[in-house]
């Protein structure tokens, strides 16, 4: 298992996994970051992405069912293990830890 550091793409990716939990493949992955955050994302990016996440034990991916729409090519599934669940919590806990000592004097 890779190091737990996390850049903010893989971030952004992780969340969206446990958001699409169940239905988590590189297009919807795609499609659920570009709703939630308004950027455009490439796909090859997130696939590469969802390498380095699995590689860091932070997601499972399993293969689906062969469907008719995709020629009966079956999708790569992925979920947030509770390692990575661990870790978008710490990293919710860090962030949430920062904002809070800011002063309010930085502001003015």
């Amino acid at each position: 298992m890779k190091g737990t550091y996390l850049g903010e793409f893989e971030e952004v990716v992780l969340l969206a996994v446990a958001i699409r939990t169940g239905d988590a493949y590189g297009a919807a992955v795609v499609n659920e970051i570009e709703q939630q955050m308004g950027r455009s994302v490439n796909l090859g990016a997130v696939h590469s992405a969802l390498n380095r996440l699995q590689e860091k034990g932070l997601v499972n991916s399993e293969m689906g069912g062969m469907t008719a729409e995709r020629g009966g090519r079956r999708k790569r599934l992925y979920t947030v293990t509770a390692y990575g669940r661990r870790a978008l919590e710490e990293i919710r806990q860090l962030r949430n830890q920062m904002w809070g000592a800011i002063p309010n004097t930085a502001w003015t």
